[in-house]
């Protein structure tokens, strides 16, 4: 009788963790969410200057620790300076270089005092949002996307820091190339019921 149950109980488990998502069509936006994927490989259309706006305009929509928006954005089309990036940047159209200024002004001390320059803890979230909001933004618009890693990888930003001339105190957080998909990319299924807990856990 244990063994029937647990066979039972092993069927549920996998016709749950299997089960498709819910119904979302007419829903623009969940649509975009689940068929957000990482796209790596590009066709040689150029994007316009409105995609570029649109997508920057998205990223800029994303929440901000206190709403101080430390996003700097480097936007690269030159292909000398995609292939000195390196890696997926030398094939995409355009080239999303998301930056944080991890040192912003701060509250002065008493009124008509000069702002001090403090310390944004929040910067590298910030700028994480900035760039799915930026991901989500390309699915939206038909473009492929993928998030390839800068911070914390000295090795990398150095490089990054040195290709753009970025100034001191802006860190490069993450590089985005973006085009046409030349392929058939389709989104992974990352839906796992094993790692939610409800009210405690």
């Amino acid at each position: 009788m244990k063994k029937f149950a647990f066979a039972l109980f092993a069927v549920a488990l996998a016709a749950v963790a299997c089960s498709p998502a819910p119904d979302q069509s007419g829903n623009a936006a969940l649509e975009t969410i689940f068929n957000r994927k990482s796209v790596r490989s590009y066709t040689e259309q150029a994007l316009s200057s409105q995609q570029i706006e649109t997508l920057l305009r998205a990223a800029m929509c994303a929440p901000s620790g206190m709403n101080m928006q430390p996003w700097r954005f480097v936007v690269v089309t030159d292909p000398q300076v995609r292939n000195a990036l390196g890696g997926l940047s030398a094939k995409a159209s355009a080239v999303f270089v998301v930056c944080g200024e991890t040192m912003m002004k701060g509250r002065p001390a008493e009124e008509g005092a000069e702002a001090p320059m403090v310390p944004n803890g929040n910067w590298n979230a910030d700028c994480a949002a900035a760039t799915e909001n930026l991901l989500l933004a390309a699915e939206a618009i038909g473009l492929g996307a993928v998030w390839t890693a800068c911070y914390p990888y000295e090795e990398r930003m150095n490089q990054v820091r040195t290709v753009l001339g970025l100034p001191e105190g802006v860190t490069p957080y993450c590089v985005v190339p973006v085009g046409y998909p030349a392929g058939d990319d389709q989104p992974k299924d990352k839906w796992k019921p094993e790692n939610i807990h409800y009210d405690r856990w």
